[in-house]
């Protein structure tokens, strides 16, 4: 333990030298650092996918290097430094795992998670808001569909079972297939049958345990991979993308699959 608070006084210690030092983090501001935060989180979920820890370790020192440095921008603006910062999410987490710190009992992860959805509600101002107001706007679609479902289940609000789940996939489908066929149909109703279509297997993918988001993200990568493969492969026996038949194609592609 002392080890890891020797770490983190080292790197406090090395912002406040580079707050007052370096001319590029001098400048730097909430605003600025932003955009980068969202792209050094991006780079950890990539070493995370790939399964790459010596990465993820690599990634998380970027990031905790952005967490004290919005602590050291707080506590310039007498709003907030690194121990409130630290504080509040230790009373936070202790309010909200009374299981833990308290007498309430639960029986699995399910009880935890309504739990936490219920504390939330109760507390401050969250008592007249929303149960998905704690749903970021500016969340990517599909992980904010994952939210969404998530704060819906911890007040009660999902189905019983994954078969009832699946049903309701097939029904959207179904719907889906009407609206893409009717003649009369419009962009807009296509549209918004493949959303429902999306959101459902969304909710589904949560149900037999898979997450959406980690396993398009694999798909992409096994896509990629072999799509690169046919363009090699393809190159090598002196033929050019763009030129074959799509059985040509197939050909290097069922060849990378079995890869």
């Amino acid at each position: 333990m002392k080890e890891k608070l020797k770490a983190f006084e080292r790197l406090l210690n090395i912002m406040d030298d580079l707050r007052t030092k370096c001319p590029w983090d001098m400048k730097q501001t909430m605003e600025s650092l932003r955009y980068l935060t969202i792209e050094e989180m991006y780079e950890l979920s990539d070493a995370i996918v790939e399964g790459d820890l010596e990465e993820v370790k690599k990634e998380l020192g970027d990031l905790m290097l952005h967490l004290v440095f919005y602590s050291k921008i707080g506590e310039e603006k007498n709003a907030f430094d690194m121990a409130s910062v630290l504080n509040g999410i230790c009373e936070k987490l202790i309010h909200r795992h009374p299981h833990i710190y308290g007498d309430t009992k639960v029986k699995d992860e399910k009880e935890v998670m309504a739990n936490w959805e219920k504390i939330k509600l109760k507390e401050g101002s969250n008592k007249d808001k929303s149960v998905l107001e704690g749903v970021p706007k500016s969340l990517p679609a599909l992980v904010k569909a994952i939210r969404i479902q998530d704060k819906a289940r911890g007040v009660g609000f999902d189905w019983e079972k994954p078969e009832q789940v699946f049903e309701k996939v097939e029904e959207e489908i179904a719907e889906l297939k009407v609206e893409v066929e009717a003649p009369n149909s419009s962009q807009e109703k296509v549209e918004a049958e493949f959303g429902d279509v999306l959101f459902s297997m969304i909710n589904y993918a949560r149900f037999i345990g898979v997450n959406p988001e980690d396993a398009l993200e694999k798909t992409n990568k096994k896509f990629i991979k072999r799509f690169k493969y046919l363009e090699v492969e393809s190159k090598k026996d002196g033929k050019q993308m763009g030129e074959m038949s799509l059985a040509e194609m197939d050909e290097y592609w069922n060849r990378a699959k079995k890869m």
